[in-house]
């Protein structure tokens, strides 16, 4: 959404002001103002909201002002506030909120460069007037691209951890159910590739790993607990074909599963099966 917007407005910086301490920070007119954290934390809070704790940056809107920015008393905070307009001026603007970025040392270069440009570089004609108030428009452009864009990476990033999350639930509760990747990845609302990936990385296992992992240590219990045969336990846990479970059970624990079952099974029963 706020890329449609951007794409259609020129924004233009007013003034940017370095600041150490709390302050309110009253919105007039149609004035945004960006707060860029460079060092520490803020908690910051708009009118009639609870406060939120700032480490990037954070988007003010006037709609929602004024803002009160609270340094913590045990903490050294450096941080910017920008303020800036957006043509035309009745364009549509709705910046509002946290914002999130991996990109900070692009962040904090422009800022210096910003502030370098307001208030060390003297013009002396024009023409050289214009292109420096070209100059901070487009690191201004920049500033609000890499917030954006990389805010909304991390908004993707994380609904896709809470679907990777969501899925190992399921697996988690349905181990003894035939459970396969493209099953998973449709219930993930991703490609295969994509959920493979992304599984990997959440877990440190492939799918199959971590499936077989799990339904191993669910036979172990079910050995160790029951006097079921190996086979219904098999079974139990989701293994259809017993020969393979049985070249499973034994690659992850390095015993059969009728040795196992002899050395670990619940006392007063000698119930075991071969493999």
């Amino acid at each position: 959404m706020y890329f449609q917007q951007l794409v259609h407005i020129i924004p233009t910086l007013d003034e940017i002001t370095p600041s150490h301490s709390s302050q309110t920070l009253v919105t007039t007119g149609g004035s945004h103002q960006l707060i860029i954290v460079q060092r520490g934390h803020l908690l910051i809070a708009a009118k009639d909201q609870e406060p939120t704790v700032c480490t990037q940056g954070f988007a003010c809107h006037p709609d929602y002002g004024p803002y009160f920015i609270q340094v913590p008393k045990t903490k050294e905070v450096d941080y910017v506030v920008i303020t800036y307009r957006v043509l035309p001026e009745t364009s549509t603007w709705t910046l509002y909120g946290p914002l999130h970025t991996i990109s900070e040392i692009k962040i904090h270069y422009m800022i210096e460069e910003l502030l370098r440009t307001m208030y060390e570089i003297d013009t002396h004609s024009v023409d050289e007037e214009a292109a420096q108030q070209f100059r901070k428009r487009l690191m201004m452009e920049r500033i609000l691209f890499i917030y954006l864009y990389e805010s909304r990476m991390r908004e993707e990033l994380k609904s896709s951890v809470n679907s990777i999350e969501e899925t190992l639930s399921y697996i988690n509760e349905h181990y003894m159910l035939k459970l396969t990747l493209p099953m998973l990845s449709r219930r993930a609302g991703m490609s295969e590739g994509h959920y493979t990936v992304l599984f990997k990385k959440h877990t440190g296992e492939t799918l199959m790993t971590y499936v077989n992992n799990l339904r191993i240590e669910k036979a172990k219990l079910l050995f160790q607990q029951t006097d079921l045969l190996a086979k219904e336990i098999a079974q139990k846990v989701g293994y259809v074909d017993y020969f393979h479970f049985s070249r499973v059970f034994k690659k992850i624990t390095g015993a059969s599963p009728s040795i196992f079952q002899q050395n670990h099974a619940p006392k007063n029963t000698d119930r075991t099966s071969k493999d």
